[in-house]
Formats: C-alpha cells, sequence, structure tokens
C-alpha cells in the first residue's frame, strides 16, 4: 500500500462527526483520530466537531470522549499532557440533522476557528442510513460544502455502510448524495479493509514469487472465508433486524475480501487500478439467488456457562422475525484463473467462537506415494487470520524425526504482534489518513458498490418474498447444518 505519510496542508481542518454522541464516535472514531495526532499525523490547525441531537455542553462532552482514548503511542506521563491537549480541540453542536438552521450554527463554529481564509473539511456520517439523504441535504444548503477547486480547501464525506438495502436503493442513496458530494469528495468505508492483514492480501500475493504461480484452479480446491462472532445482536437489534446477516457482513466486508483474493495484478499501484482490477474480477461472478444459501436464525442456549436469550427473545425483534443471523453461500467466478473454485463465504452470531479467516485449501499432491489405505492425507493450507489475533499460517506435512516414515502435519507461523515489534495501527486510524490523504484505494467506487448490490439483490429479494425461514440454532453452537 501506498506510504502512510500524507502532505502536511497549510490550510486549517475541521473534522465534522455528524452523530457525535453515539457509540462509533466514541469507540472508534475519536480514538483513531487521538492515535493520529499522536504520531503527529494531523495538521497543525486541526479542530473536530462533534455533532448531534444530544444536549450536551462542550465540557460534557469531552469527558464522554476521554473515557475512551488510549495511550497507545504515548505511553507514560506525557499520555495525559496529550489527551488534554487533543480535547481542547474538540467542540461540541447540538441541532437537529436535517436542519439547515442547525448546521448554520455549526457553520459559525467552525469559522470562528478555521479563521476567515479557506480550510478543509472531512464530514463523517456517523448515522443512521435512512437520515444519510436528509443530513446531505441539509449540509448543502448551509454552504458548508466546497465544491470547488481542492487547492482552496477540500470537502470529503465519510459514509458507513449499509449503502442502501438492495440495488435500487443504493443506486437512490448514490444518485441523491451526489448533488452535494461529488464521487471524487465521497468515501464509502468499510473498516475491514483498514485491518492491516487485508491490507497485506496484495502484498503477498503480487510481491511474493512462490504463491502466484499457484493461485488458481489447477492448485486452489476451494476458499473459504469467514466471520464469527460469539455474541448477538445485544444494543444492535432494531438495526439488524432490517438488514440481517447478508446485507450486514457478506455484501460488504467480506465481498471486499473475495476482491482481493480473486482479482488480477493491477497495472499500478494506485487507487484507480486497484479498484479498476476488483471491479472487473466482481463482474465475472455468478449473481446469487435464494437457493444457494444455507441461512440460520440463533435460539437460546448455553455459551461459556452462561444460559444467553434467543435472537426473538429479545423486546426489539418481532416473534416472527425470520432474518437470518447465519448465512453461508458459495460464490462462482467464471474466468481462466479461478474456473471451478467455490469462494464460501459464510458468516454468523451467537456462535461457539470469535474469528474471522480466509482459508485457501489447496489440492491434493496426486498420485501420492506417501497415501496409504488408511485415512487420506491433509492438504496443503494457506490460512490468514483476520482477528482476533492477526495472523498467516501455512499448513504443510513433514517427515516426523523417527526411524520408520511418519508424515505429520506443521505450521509455520507468522503472528503480526510477534513479527512486527511496535502498536499495529487499527483499522479507522489507516481509513481515516487515507481520507485526510486522498487516498481511495481502499474505499468502495461507486461501481463496485453496483456490483456487490447486483450479485446479492436477487437472493435478498427471494428470501423476502419468499419469507424463508431459516433454520434454528442454539447460541453458542457451531451454527446450522446443511439438511
Amino acid at each position: 500500500m501506498p506510504n502512510p505519510s500524507y502532505p502536511q496542508s497549510d490550510l486549517p481542518l475541521s473534522f465534522v462527526i455528524l452523530g457525535a454522541s453515539g457509540d462509533l464516535a466514541h469507540k472508534k472514531i475519536f480514538p483513531a483520530l487521538f492515535a493520529l495526532y499522536c504520531q503527529d499525523f494531523l495538521p497543525p490547525q486541526f479542530n473536530i466537531f462533534g455533532f448531534a441531537r444530544s444536549p450536551m455542553t462542550p465540557e460534557e462532552y469531552r469527558e464522554s470522549i476521554m473515557r475512551y482514548l488510549t495511550c497507545r503511542y504515548t505511553p507514560g506521563e506525557s499520555c495525559q499532557e496529550r489527551m488534554a491537549a487533543f480535547l481542547e480541540r474538540c467542540f461540541y453542536v447540538t441541532g437537529q440533522y436535517d436542519s439547515t438552521d442547525s448546521y448554520l450554527d455549526l457553520y459559525q463554529s467552525m469559522r470562528t476557528l478555521e479563521g476567515d481564509g479557506p480550510a478543509n473539511r472531512v464530514f463523517y456520517l456517523a448515522i443512521p442510513p435512512f437520515l444519510f439523504l436528509d443530513v446531505s441535504r441539509a449540509l448543502g444548503n448551509s454552504g458548508l460544502i466546497n465544491c470547488g477547486d481542492e487547492t482552496s480547501g477540500f470537502s470529503r464525506v465519510v459514509i458507513e455502510k449499509p449503502f442502501g438495502h438492495d440495488r435500487e436503493s443504493s443506486d437512490d442513496l448514490v444518485a441523491n448524495t451526489a448533488r452535494i458530494f461529488g464521487e471524487s469528495q465521497t468515501y464509502r468505508i468499510d473498516h475491514y479493509l483498514g485491518k492491516e492483514v487485508i491490507q497485506n492480501l496484495i502484498v503477498l500475493r503480487f510481491a511474493n514469487r512462490v504463491f502466484e504461480p499457484l493461485w488458481n484452479h489447477q492448485h486452489i480446491e476451494s476458499v473459504h472465508v469467514s466471520f464469527k462472532e460469539d455474541f448477538g445482536v445485544e444494543g444492535r437489534a432494531g438495526y439488524f433486524d432490517q438488514y440481517g446477516i447478508i446485507r450486514d457482513i457478506l455484501q460488504n466486508h467480506l465481498l471486499q475480501i473475495v476482491a482481493l483474493l480473486a482479482m488480477e495484478q493491477p497495472a499500478e499501484l494506485s487507487a484507480r487500478a486497484i479498484r479498476d482490477e476488483k471491479v472487473r474480477v466482481l463482474r465475472q461472478a455468478h449473481p446469487l439467488y435464494a437457493a444457494d444459501f444455507l441461512l440460520g436464525q440463533y435460539t437460546a442456549g448455553v455459551h461459556n456457562g452462561k444460559s444467553m436469550p434467543g435472537y426473538t427473545d429479545d423486546s426489539n425483534i418481532p416473534d416472527d422475525s425470520i432474518t437470518p443471523t447465519f448465512a453461508r453461500v458459495a460464490l462462482r467466478i467464471e474466468n481462466e484463473r479461478w474456473h471451478g473454485v467455490p469462494f464460501i463465504l459464510s458468516a454468523g452470531k451467537a456462535l461457539d467462537t470469535r474469528c474471522t479467516e480466509i482459508r485457501i485449501r489447496f489440492r491434493a499432491v496426486a498420485p501420492n506415494i506417501f497415501q496409504t489405505d488408511a485415512a487420506p492425507l491433509p492438504v496443503n493450507e494457506l490460512l490468514i487470520r483476520v482477528q482476533p489475533d492477526q495472523a498467516i499460517h501455512l499448513q504443510f506435512l513433514n517427515k516426523v524425526p523417527v526411524p520408520q516414515m511418519q508424515i505429520a502435519e506443521c505450521s509455520l507461523n507468522l503472528r503480526y504482534e510477534a513479527a512486527f515489534k511496535g502498536t499495529l495501527p487499527e483499522a479507522y486510524e489507516s481509513l481515516l489518513l487515507d481520507v485526510l490523504r486522498g487516498d481511495k484505494s481502499l474505499f468502495i467506487r461507486k461501481d463496485e458498490l453496483e456490483i456487490a448490490w447486483d450479485l446479492f439483490t436477487p437472493a435478498l429479494h427471494e428470501i423476502e418474498a419468499q419469507r424463508q425461514k431459516p433454520q434454528l440454532y442454539p447460541y453458542g453452537s457451531e451454527g446450522p447444518h446443511p439438511l
């Protein structure tokens, strides 16, 4: 990936967080901005403006922020000084999301600190998706957005998923927000793409001679991309029941990983070239339909010795909800490289463990002089673990050091925390720095979004029209099993 530094600007920076009283702002955005500040990645003249409906004084808001700041980059006594200096740059404005007058109040607060000249501005929409259009229109009407030459100061917007509900609603969202923010100003964030091990996929594939000759259907049997959480929808029930696991995880996080795994080598290491190849390979995938999916929904169960409620036991979930909390599907990419190789995507909540990983399973050696009539020998696997601890493992067969011929499965391990000394950046740190730099390599382009919805919309419409009931599985289990 490109160098993480970015050209410092002499212009003031105003970073505006819409939805600043929510968990995303407190737990992810502010800690990431503080981490960038501690590493001197923010310009000298920057200010952060929180905007939300909750009434709060600036002092109360700073106290609420401080609870989530960490000393990852400034251990020791100096951390408190850095926190105090950072919090002095944080301000809070109370207002209504669809009110132009509220944003005029915000504008006055910003201009007081920016001065009379040009300024750079970032607007982070940490709000529910149904507010995106109202907020964008009100921002546009208030005159806060600079739509001209970036030399006089840029205006950029960061939008959190989900980007629509299906292809039609996504197109409508894109078209309407484009009236205020152009495509070049829009950063559709998928925090999984900010994780170090995911950014490393391009390096792993294209900088190492050992992998590229094997990266095709002749040598790879299947690719598994799995996402598991060992907790349910606590705190997100209302949102989750509207979207379900397919929209929440498969259509964005996991599909973006597949695109990086399957794409051809880009012509150059630029945002445009990388995203061109991602779009090209996704266009070669078959659309998905209801019959392709295994769906599940968790019921009450016991996990880590505790009795846990089922999905519909939540007071915010209708008793007859058929929203899946688990989904598995095989995506097929029909091109010369991947013909016949299933990309198996699975995601689930309230499972037995928390883990996100990529498992690339190679074909068996044939003929194999070491094979006996007993159980078949294990095949080679490349395991890339995204969380909880980022790592890369290569599984291979090795002779056990005993007199007779005995073969055992071994592993070459790369654990990021052990291999790379120092603090690993969090996903939001990397992505917010890219927003400030104007690097869109890890953000989702309009045509990427279109093809992602084209792949999943047929299945989503069929599942909902047929009211396809998911299989039930107990909280804390491995999930549903194919019938």
